[in-house]
């Protein structure tokens, strides 16, 4: 259990940050099929263990977050992503799916039919007309809120600005905006004349052109529009079939692509899939699979929907296309959280649609795996159409006399030089520098001030990314020589806000030591272990003092002996950082003998951090344990938590005959049925504060004027 949660917590993580550099940046690091495996791998974990599921799953939403360009667009009714398939097998199984739910809601299911339609690699977008008349466009952004394009939407020709013979008072469009690949080439060829930066390809052209700030970019680039479906409608009847949907859309005069078919089972659905693959080069514009939809439309609410997607629509994906060309070096990357890439430099190839110059190797063992030599010739392949790998060598086309050599993984961070290490089991290398690395900057600053940690308030990923550019921060100990005057000539930052955050950074210099260890970023030390730590060290000094491979020795020994005494019939004795394994004890050990962390936490204790024993809040809660359980009014569980223990209580997860009180807040759920057929106390926030003799503190509001003051960290 603790494996799938810790592996669950993982793919989040890394999906959340994929989604992020795909839609926000732009600047995807991984290829479409990394992330659908990852994607895929969550998913099962979720399904084999519904606790797992999380509200901020990367499976629980879609799309990615807003751009602060422009406003922001609340969407009627969620613009969806369909769940992909990429085998035969998978679109059976949804058929499958589908007959097995509509035989459940009673309904014909010898009347089944599809509607099959193209996959357009493009930009979904909303529009919204109003008695005929286009009101307003907006992106997808995250499926419930989007960015209002609406000025760039008008000056698109495809996109009509009155609709014809009707006027529903409301009748909102999804589609997708997409250029055709014959424009995107004389866009280019006009970007290369004016010495500008050319596009990647079409779907970044029209991306691009949706999102320019002047609408007069917008209207200079040749952009189109397909419509597939629609959102809120009213004072307008609707057709009952997908398919007499858009051929009622196209007589309003809107586009609709003109590959469209009905299916009557999943042979048909294939069949469609085949033939749209093979006239996939003669399309003049780009597609990267095909969606299937069930037809009757009256259906699709009896189908329902799972968080992220419907459940009566499929998309069906094309396999990647592949090309030859020359590894011409492989060089390594640093992501924010140390982690190693090996990247390969490829003499430029064109392949799905672009020219493609580099490819992420992902690990070490990747290119083992795949007997890679700087020099080989190589398939390429655009994964998903977006993000190309190295697929394999050709061994057949080395030289003789070779002109080959291996790449080895450095054994020092090419950004910040500290060391570089491969825990077992593991397939990355990583830098340890965390508190010092420039790659690890940002990451590095964001842990340290996120409020279970150092809790600086209104230190967020926007000031931090100014601090970091602007030179003004390297690493947490810069932080308390911020002031005032320097914070407030940054952008969006006011007066109020910047004494604000010189104020919360002040207080962060009184901090519990196991807020601090946390803080420090050191991997596998979380908010429980840092706890263990701070009871049985000091300070920072003892910790780099301790000769950790002699405690890893000791515990081993223990551990040993205990397992005899326990064969024996005798007490166990006590074992040293009781929980704290061989793995963990090894990555502090990394950590302090980094001499870059070493110079980083001595500035730190120069800067005036000095720590608080959580024992001095005092012990009024000594020898008590306490369940949280619903939603406090004023606190989050963690500082619930955190109440708790600092007056000397224990926190447990679950109520048992030993819980003494249960904190319940809004929707209490099972717990508190469980505490009332125990007869637990059941007690709120104030009671638990009147416990402990604290007050909450309340913080006083900024400036409503100053967007950054309000700005939680």
């Amino acid at each position: 259990m603790d494996s799938a949660r810790k592996r669950a917590e993982k793919l989040r993580e890394l999906l959340a940050r994929y989604d992020y550099e795909y839609y926000v940046l732009d600047a995807p690091s991984v290829p479409d099929a990394e992330y659908d495996r990852l994607f895929r791998e969550l998913q099962q974990l979720e399904r084999n263990d519904p606790s797992l599921v999380v509200a901020g799953s990367p499976t629980q939403r879609v799309g990615g977050a807003v751009s602060g360009a422009f406003a922001a667009v609340r969407h009627s009714s969620p613009m969806l992503s369909l769940n992909n398939a990429f085998e035969d097998d998978e679109v059976l199984a949804f058929d499958r799916r589908v007959r097995e739910r509509l035989a459940e809601e009673g309904l014909p299911v010898g009347e089944l039919r599809y509607s099959a339609e193209l996959k357009y690699d493009g930009v979904a977008v909303s529009l919204r007309y109003e008695h005929g008349l286009l009101a307003q466009a907006a992106t997808r952004g995250d499926g419930t809120t989007g960015e209002d394009v609406t000025a760039n939407v008008r000056t698109v020709r495809a996109i009509p600005l009155r609709l014809v013979g009707i006027a529903p008072s409301v009748l909102e469009v999804r589609g997708e905006v997409l250029m055709y690949r014959r424009d995107f080439e004389r866009l280019n060829e006009r970007q290369r004349h004016a010495g500008e930066r050319e596009f990647v390809n079409p779907r970044n052209a029209a991306a691009g052109s949706l999102r320019q700030l002047d609408p007069a970019v917008t209207a200079a680039r040749p952009l189109r529009f397909f419509a597939y479906g629609v959102g809120e409608v009213t004072g307008a009847g609707l057709p009952d079939t997908h398919s007499a949907l858009l051929d009622w859309l196209a007589r309003i005069g809107l586009p609709v692509g003109a590959e469209r078919a009905a299916a009557d089972g999943p042979q048909d659905l294939l069949a469609f899939y085949r033939r749209m693959q093979s006239l996939r080069p003669k399309l003049a514009y780009d597609i990267d699979g095909v969606v299937y939809k069930v037809e009757r439309r009256h259906w699709h609410d009896a189908l329902g929907f799972v968080a992220r997607a419907p459940r009566f629509a499929l998309a069906h994906k094309f396999p990647a296309e592949e090309a030859l060309t020359e590894l011409l070096d492989i060089e390594v990357q640093v992501g924010r959280t140390g982690k190693l890439t090996p990247v390969a430099r490829l003499r430029p190839v064109f392949v799905g649609g672009v020219t493609v110059t580099n490819a992420t190797l992902h690990n070490e063992d990747e290119i083992a795996r795949k007997d890679l030599l700087i020099g080989d010739t190589v398939v390429v392949r655009r994964a998903g159409d977006v993000i190309p790998e190295v697929v394999r060598a050709l061994p057949e086309r080395r030289s003789e006399p070779p002109r080959r050599r291996a790449f080895a993984m450095p054994r020092a961070c090419p950004v910040c030089g500290s060391a570089v290490v491969r825990e077992e089991g593991e397939a990355d290398w990583r830098c340890v520098g965390g508190l010092y690395c420039a790659a690890q900057r940002k990451q590095a600053l964001l842990h340290f001030a996120q409020r279970r940690a150092m809790d600086i308030e209104g230190l967020g990923e926007k000031l931090v990314d100014q601090l970091v550019d602007a030179g003004l921060v390297r690493t947490p100990a810069d932080l308390y020589r911020l002031d005032v005057a320097t914070l407030a000539g940054l952008e969006r930052m006011g007066e109020k806000s910047a004494a604000n955050l010189v104020e919360a950074i002040g207080r962060s210099r009184r901090a519990g030591f196991a807020r601090f260890l946390f803080a420090l970023g050191i991997r596998h030390v979380g908010e429980e272990v840092a706890r263990v730590l701070a009871q049985r060290y000091a300070d920072t000094e003892a910790l780099m003092r301790e000769d950790w491979s002699a405690l890893a020795a000791a515990k081993a020994a223990l551990q040993k002996d205990n397992a005899r005494r326990r064969a024996r019939g005798e007490p166990p004795g006590p074992v040293p950082l009781e929980g704290i394994g061989p793995e963990i004890v090894a990555s502090l050990q990394r950590f302090f003998e980094e001499p870059h962390n070493r110079q980083v936490i001595a500035a730190l204790h120069a800067a005036g951090i000095e720590f608080v024993r959580e024992a001095e809040a005092g012990e009024r809660l000594a020898g008590r344990t306490f369940v949280v359980t619903g939603t406090l009014p004023t606190m989050s569980r963690e500082q619930a938590h955190e109440l708790i223990r600092r007056h000397g209580g224990t926190v447990a997860s679950s109520v048992s005959r030993k819980t003494d009180f249960l904190v319940a807040g809004e929707a209490a759920g099972s717990k508190l049925a469980r505490a009332s057929e125990l007869g637990i106390a059941v007690i709120d926030e104030d009671a638990l504060l009147n416990m402990t003799g604290e007050a909450l503190p309340r913080r006083v509001p900024d400036d409503p004027d100053d967007p950054v003051g309000s700005d939680p960290a």
